[in-house]
């Protein structure tokens, strides 16, 4: 194993506040060292390593944590989103459109496309990625494009019930039974999770409950698409089930903030997809001051967030979702390791995974103050240093 010590740091979140000054355990004027893949000290300038990386006076931070990705799929949905920026409501039947073309693709083309986004969000800061299927929407479909994911990430997620296919129109419970045996038989051995679209449009409270019971019966832990287009049963039924996370949150009634915030399901928010769906932005103030973990992910997919920014989306979260810099920060790093119940990421403390991002700024609220800008100019993944 080979060691890096990345120095001159200007600026170090930790994510560790026992380490440093206030709740992102920043330390100023460090240096990071890494063995292998895993942090070994902060505060040591000058050790002694294989490698150095002069981060010249620059802020550094824990790589993001992107906790929920559609990154595997064919096919192209820009008609659709200039449709909705001139007035046209979000529904989620548009699902079917990349099912189309993500059922033609091969897994090759798929894995090519894949790798391009991943390539993409790498240089954008985002270490580490969960992968969803649910495009494919068939038995063989379905478990290609989670095999494809696991050349990307090992927090795969089954989503075969994402919306219900053209086939089983009027047949939902049919299509219900197929997810929770043969489909899921099929890809739960690529799979960590499993899934589900709680949502008008998709699968109400009863087929929800099917399909995650299901998935936790096969080992899986469990996720849910809830609350996205209106009140609903998701998030107090993620709650309910344990669900490590439940994710959109956009439109949450006093007894969803009550059970998030007694419950250990963390509340991930996708503001870039309320910025495309030109849905109402949720209230990140609301459940962070009720005492919630939240997060903060991308959900790139082609329909209703095709963006791999998570800088993007740390400047919407505090523009718009009510949460400070420091609060959004926390979110996309810690909270997205959280949201996938990890340890190793989000932190840079001794003992986390070297997944590091260099910024080309002196301090981190450059993500907030320069938005849409390239910041991050260094990547460190599991220790290596990687082109950005």
């Amino acid at each position: 194993m080979s060691s890096l010590v990345i120095d001159n740091i200007g600026e170090l979140v930790t994510n560790e506040p026992e380490l440093g000054e206030g709740p992102l355990g920043v330390i100023r004027d460090t240096a990071l060292v890494i063995d292998g893949d895993r942090v070994v000290s902060v505060e040591a300038p000058g050790a002694a390593a294989d490698e150095r990386l002069d981060a010249g006076g620059r802020s550094v931070i824990p790589g993001f944590v992107d906790s929920h990705t559609h990154l595997v799929f064919a096919g192209d949905r820009a008609a659709e989103f200039a449709a909705r920026m001139a007035g046209r409501r979000y529904e989620a039947g548009g699902i079917r459109v990349t099912t189309e073309a993500t059922r033609a693709a091969s897994p090759e083309e798929l894995e090519a496309l894949a790798r391009r986004r991943r390539a993409e969000a790498l240089g954008a800061g985002i270490t580490h990625l969960e992968i969803k299927s649910g495009y494919g929407l068939e038995v063989d479909a379905e478990r290609r494009s989670c095999e494809v994911a696991t050349l990307f990430t090992d927090d795969v997620t089954f989503l075969g019930a994402h919306v219900i296919p053209e086939e089983y129109e009027g047949r939902a419970d049919e299509y219900v039974a197929l997810v929770c045996g043969e489909m899921l038989a099929a890809c739960a051995p690529s799979c960590r999770w499993a899934d589900v679209f709680c949502e008008r449009g998709a699968f109400d409270a009863e087929q929800s409950r099917a399909v995650l019971e299901a998935g936790a019966a096969a080992g899986l832990g469990l996720r849910v698409h809830g609350n996205q287009l209106g009140p609903g049963p998701g998030v107090r039924l993620a709650v309910e089930l344990g669900a490590a996370s439940v994710d959109h949150c956009t439109y949450l009634e006093d007894a969803d903030v009550e059970a998030l915030a007694a419950g250990e399901t963390v509340a991930t928010f996708l503001p870039a997809t309320d910025f495309s769906t030109r849905e109402p932005y949720p209230d990140a103030r609301r459940v962070i001051d009720a005492g919630a973990t939240v997060a903060i992910a991308t959900n790139c997919n082609p329909g209703s967030s095709y963006t791999t920014s998570m800088p993007f989306c740390i400047a919407l979260a505090v523009r718009e979702l009510g949460m400070t810099i420091e609060e959004a920060l926390a979110a996309a790093t810690l909270g997205g390791a959280r949201a996938l119940r990890r340890d190793d990421l989000g932190r840079l403390g001794p003992g986390a995974r070297a997944d590091v991002a260099v910024l080309e700024a002196p301090s981190y609220a450059h993500l907030v103050y320069r938005p849409g800008m390239p910041l991050v100019s260094e990547v460190v993944l599991s220790g290596q240093r990687m082109s950005p």
